[in-house]
């Protein structure tokens, strides 16, 4: 049966106009991405079928062309589309963060950093640049390393501070494995950080490990 012969209150497309998009399953999302479905399947159990065949929506998002592309009712076209809304959505995000005091809007930072870093393959560190009144400057990727650990230079973001003219700065790095638990190695790195930027009077923030679920804050957590 296709989902036009569905009664309204179970279409995808109209539960989200009527009850918001958190009212849908993640195939029901991915159906209306999808918009149609294929010989034998409608878009809602293609979605599913999708699902299935990368082992989550995340799988499915974070997939390099090539893997994508080659599924069943996918190709170059949806890869497309579907680069294009996310980049969409991190830009969305990046206008949030810029639109209060970084610690007036500690949310907005904390999903910005993950629309950033989460889907990277290998550990990345990244710093977010403030100015004095915690207004974000900018964002940058500074340091990429192996599956589970990156040389990260206190020098480098020294450097980086003193050309964004910052004043505070908050750290930023994502565990693969999604784990968001610090290492000692990462605490001990947060504490060099700080000593390298107080020469230069650069205020660190807070340090936050990306992963699945909300980000991990160690001055939350008081290790900083």
């Amino acid at each position: 049966m296709s989902i036009r012969d569905w009664p309204a209150s179970e279409r995808p497309r109209e539960r989200l106009l009527e009850q918001g998009s958190g009212s849908l399953s993640d195939a029901e999302l991915l159906a209306i991405f999808l918009r149609t479905g294929v010989v034998g399947k409608s878009a809602v159990d293609l979605a599913r079928h999708l699902l299935n065949q990368f082992g989550s929506l995340r799988l499915l998002l974070e997939a390099d062309q090539e893997t994508f592309s080659k599924q069943l009712g996918l190709g170059p076209a949806k890869f497309a589309q579907l680069q294009a809304a996310q980049e969409m959505s991190r830009r969305h995000l990046a206008e949030r963060v810029r639109e209060k005091s970084a610690l007036e809007n500690p949310q907005a930072v904390r999903e910005y950093l993950k629309s950033m870093l989460r889907h990277e393959p290998h550990e990345v560190f990244g710093c977010l640049f403030l100015d004095s009144r915690h207004q974000v400057l900018a964002f940058e990727v500074l340091f990429r390393g192996s599956i589970d650990n990156t040389s990260v230079h206190p020098r480098q973001v020294v450097k980086r501070a003193l050309a964004h003219n910052a004043a505070a700065l908050i750290l930023c790095h994502n565990h693969p494995s999604g784990n968001t638990d610090p290492s000692q190695a990462d605490r001990m790195l947060t504490k060099r950080l700080q000593k390298a930027l107080d020469l230069i009077d650069v205020r660190v923030l807070d340090h936050f490990i990306i992963g699945d679920g909300n980000p991990l804050s160690m001055a939350e957590y008081g290790w900083m």
